[in-house]
């Protein structure tokens, strides 16, 4: 195991790239700190010892959020080029939001990256995403009272709008790019938003010598996440199986017109509340997720239908049918009949200003 202020040799980097060898084009998203300069340097020097690769595209977003953020893309263009590498600034324009920012930045710098990436023919993204990142990514969730799926915090690779997101070095800690810099004697911006502690990520990141003490290091803590993501993944596929299931099930009793039930928005609700809590939580989520229009149902609030849904269920047994019917995320639950129902909500009328 390499030292973790060691600088990453060219082995290692090719190990971390192998992957990406066959594809056609890379964005790598370089904003100029060190995380992004060292995953920058590394993918060009690996990218320059194959004899033939993928075309690798530097792309800095400037979020219009600082002064410097103009100049230190023009560094990261200068350096880009003379690693033989093709660059790019898009910027974030229009007004900011006063609350939300890193999220609303966050959103925003991964909308242009994909942009970049299906203008430029790319397949992948790659971040410069670390060891450390995912360690804070995982207290972050932990301190919201995220549940399996958030702790797992950071995937390895992810889809957004079609192109595919990598992290290659998640495993690889900031020290160890810092030292891989200074070895190539490259020097780096420092972004004093990664310092500010009015934003959540600085103020858990100060926490960290301490918990470092007790042993919840930044190596831990990430292990952690991947046991969490190894637990998430087999939760995944039982709800999988379970999904099958109850389609199977409305199959096997459904009129072939009914599309509603062969869709497996609809389901026997009988056989759906004999199925453990998580399993039944996730398949309404899925199922919301699926068919509302308002964006990703927040966790708490599928909870809170899940305990609705039992005590209507409880109910049926006092000469009368179950019946419940409520909105979220954009989508319209319904239970009567036995059967829970899922499909889009009717549009919020807006009210006149």
């Amino acid at each position: 195991m390499p030292d973790d202020n060691s600088p990453i040799s060219a082995q290692h980097a090719k190990d971390l790239f192998a992957g990406f060898k066959g594809l056609p084009a890379i964005v790598l998203a370089v904003s100029g700190g060190p995380d992004s300069l060292a995953l920058m340097w590394l993918a060009a020097r690996w990218r320059h010892a194959l004899t033939r690769g993928p075309r690798l595209l530097a792309v800095t977003i400037d979020h219009g959020l600082r002064r410097e953020a103009a100049r230190e893309a023009r560094e990261v263009k200068r350096l880009a080029r003379s690693l033989g590498l093709t660059h790019r600034t898009m910027r974030w324009t229009g007004a900011k939001p006063k609350s939300g920012l890193p999220a609303a930045a966050r959103s925003a710098r991964y909308r242009l990256l994909v942009k970049a990436a299906r203008e430029s023919g790319a397949t992948h993204i790659l971040t410069a995403h670390t060891r450390d990142d995912q360690a804070e990514t995982l207290l972050m969730r932990l301190v919201r009272g995220s549940g399996i799926a958030g702790l797992s915090a950071m995937a390895r690779e992810s889809e957004r709008e079609g192109v595919r997101l990598a992290r290659p070095l998640l495993d690889v800690p900031k020290s160890q790019l810092i030292a891989t810099l200074r070895k190539a004697k490259l020097g780096f911006a420092d972004d004093p938003t990664n310092r500010d502690v009015s934003f959540t990520r600085p103020r858990l990141r100060a926490l960290m010598p301490a918990l470092a003490a007790e042993g919840g290091d930044a190596r831990n803590l990430a292990r952690l996440a991947s046991r969490l993501a190894r637990a998430n993944t087999a939760i995944e596929l039982l709800v999988d199986g379970a999904e099958r299931y109850l389609t199977l099930r409305d199959r096997m009793t459904a009129a072939p017109s009914d599309a509603d039930v062969v869709a497996a928005k609809s389901f026997d609700a009988r056989a759906f509340a004999a199925m453990s809590d998580e399993i039944r939580l996730r398949l309404l989520l899925r199922a919301i997720n699926r068919f509302g229009h308002e964006g990703p149902a927040e966790l708490g609030k599928v909870e809170v239908l899940l305990s609705a849904l039992d005590e209507a269920m409880a109910k049926s047994g006092a000469k009368r049918r179950p019946r419940l019917k409520q909105t979220l995320a954009g989508a319209l639950i319904s239970l009567a009949d036995d059967r829970i129902s899922v499909v889009p909500a009717s549009p919020r009328r807006r009210r006149p200003g």
